[in-house]
């Protein structure tokens, strides 16, 4: 059983709010939450309290869920960037990047599984990063790991039909939307392979303005996180405690055709997660219809 795919002919934005921002709340719960606050999908971190990916009956569990999201009207784009899921010890740990191919084997599995797990939910993206470039890894050894990595993932994706978005991360090899486009050219250019743009990131380290990233990038875009942020500064925020000038940016999403989920990426604000998914959709709506023309 799968749950609903987002209708491409639906009008204005989607949005999501990120399971990793609520992680001391059940899944079940976080789902009812989110439909009753008026979301329209999840942004689904595979990690072990909500939908573990290395625990048996993952299929099973995955059913379940799918069935859960068709009952909610829910939709879903899976996620992969739990800190410890892989590596008890080593945050967001193996990497793509590890110089040892069997921790990159690790890596590259927990997305192969992410990429079914998407195809069961009837997800609409799954989302990835790159990792930081390991010590003493020269910068074009580590760009041929990545794309090696990726190779099977995007094959994967291509065949499943859920496109693979990686995720521009400051700090990472893969930080800037330049960088996508050199994976891109490095990988072939396959049609699978997207991008997840992050709105706070755009304004962390982008040259351009958020929203003219947001039009740069539309040809690609496969999956968007939302929230916060000051220039040169990696600290995701509640929305309004940052610089970022948000009509301008929902109307740049519209306005490009932009139809996956838009998911709030707050995840180091679960303490208070159910008042933070409330204050932001009430947030992303009214800065949408101050951004609507005539307004």
């Amino acid at each position: 059983m799968t749950g609903p795919r987002p209708d491409a002919d639906a009008p204005g934005l989607r949005y999501g709010y990120g399971t990793n921002g609520l992680t001391d709340l059940r899944l079940d719960d976080v789902l009812a939450l989110l439909a009753d606050l008026g979301y329209d999908g999840v942004g689904l971190t595979l990690d072990h309290m909500h939908l573990d990916p290395l625990a048996p009956g993952l299929a099973a569990r995955t059913a379940r869920v799918a069935h859960r999201l068709g009952a909610l009207g829910l939709t879903a784009t899976v996620e992969t960037g739990a800190r410890y899921v892989l590596d008890p010890r080593r945050k967001h740990g193996p990497s793509l990047l590890d110089p040892d191919p069997d921790a990159r084997a690790a890596r590259v599995r927990l997305l192969l599984t992410a990429v079914r797990t998407a195809t069961d939910l009837g997800a609409h993206a799954v989302h990835c990063f790159s990792g930081t470039t390991p010590p003493g890894t020269d910068r074009d050894t580590a760009w041929a790991r990545l794309a090696a990595s990726l190779a099977p993932v995007v094959e994967v994706a291509e065949a499943a039909g859920v496109p693979l978005a990686i995720e521009p991360e400051p700090g990472h090899l893969l930080a800037t939307l330049d960088d996508f486009h050199h994976l891109r050219a490095l990988t072939g250019e396959p049609a699978s392979l997207g991008l997840t743009l992050d709105i706070g990131h755009c304004q962390c380290l982008e040259p351009a303005p958020p929203a003219t990233c947001v039009r740069d990038a539309a040809p690609w875009l496969r999956h968007v996180q939302i929230e916060d942020m000051r220039r040169g500064v990696h600290e995701h925020l509640p929305f309004g405690e940052g610089e970022i000038d948000f009509p301008p940016v929902l109307d740049a999403l519209a306005s490009t055709g932009y139809r996956g989920l838009t998911v709030v990426e707050l995840p180091r604000h679960s303490h208070a997660g159910p008042e933070f998914a409330r204050t932001s959709l009430s947030f992303l709506r009214a800065m949408e219809t101050k951004g609507a023309p005539n307004q």
